[in-house]
């Protein structure tokens, strides 16, 4: 077998057995390119089938000379074991060579956390007089009050907000779907967004049901969010680093030092697991609602 139909055969796997993104399987695609360039490379032109432990702790040397740093070496690592376990299921070898590989020690560096002054004050930056002030109040009030990804929210449908039960049905990573309860002050400024200022927006035709619109109907971009987000923190006199997971960290950081419980917290953020040891939990729809309420600052 060639790389070239090696791949395609994951890309394959990934988009209909593990239901990823179009942006995780061109991540994992661009893992095993790697990997394929440098089996390219050795003399004997080494098949997918052909490689063996040996080869991928060669590889793993190579790409260190390339200077690329632990944490993109350990990602690396972690597609190729995700690629030979799919070679492994559909029996295209018999044995898997990435089974003793061992990634690269990496430190985690937590993202910036903004205090709740600080988040206040980016809220507070928000030109309301403008015809985008009343949604991006809503965008920042949905991130930091619910804790979701930036692309959960711009993907976020009218038809999944239960408003009057304060919860949001969101759709994550896997297309798995989860509901998230929502406080006070984010369903205030979601009902002035979309009963005030979200009515005079020419809608796109199959932009009907996206709850955030640009000024033209069409659904926002992940970088016009981060943008924007980036625009106000400068604004406020805030020079951290910041991003939309900024808000969803904040959002979980907050909880947590308030005495939430992580399991309640886990749920909420959409994890599979809060660490990679311990079993996934399902918890009920009114503890997380009453989590919410009593932890989160702004409610």
């Amino acid at each position: 077998m060639n790389w070239q139909a090696a791949i395609k055969g994951f890309q394959n796997y990934l988009k209909l057995e593990r239901s990823l993104s179009g942006n995780s399987i061109e991540a994992y695609t661009r893992d095993i390119d790697k990997l394929a360039q440098f089996a390219d490379s050795e003399i004997n032109k080494l098949s997918p089938e052909g490689i063996k432990l040996a080869d991928l702790r060669r590889f793993i040397i190579w790409i260190n000379e390339l200077g690329m740093i632990p944490s993109s070496q350990a990602r690396i690592l972690s597609g190729i074991k995700a690629f030979y376990k799919y070679m492994l299921m559909e029996d295209l070898i018999k044995a898997d060579p990435s089974e003793l590989l061992e990634a690269p020690k990496i430190q985690r560096k937590l993202p910036d956390t903004l205090s709740y002054d600080e988040i206040n004050a980016i809220i507070a930056a928000i030109d309301l007089s403008k015809p985008e002030g009343p949604r991006n109040k809503a965008i920042l009030e949905v991130l930091y009050g619910s804790g979701l990804r930036v692309s959960e929210l711009t993907e976020l449908k009218l038809s999944n907000l239960y408003l009057d039960i304060e919860f949001i049905k969101v759709t994550g990573k896997g297309n798995k779907e989860r509901l998230v309860p929502i406080g006070e002050a984010a369903i205030k400024a979601l009902k002035i967004w979309i009963n005030e200022a979200r009515v005079h927006v020419p809608v796109q035709k199959g932009e009907e049901d996206i709850v955030f619109l640009n000024r033209r109907g069409k659904r926002l971009t992940r970088v016009y969010i981060f943008l924007m987000l980036k625009e106000l923190a400068q604004l406020a006199g805030i020079r951290k680093s910041i991003s939309p997971h900024t808000l969803r960290h904040s959002f979980a950081t907050h909880l947590v030092e308030g005495g939430a419980d992580l399991r309640a917290v886990q749920e909420m953020l959409g994890h599979e697991s809060i660490t990679t040891t311990e079993i996934y939990t399902h918890l009920d729809r009114e503890y997380l609602k009453s989590t919410i309420i009593q932890y989160h600052p702004r409610n």
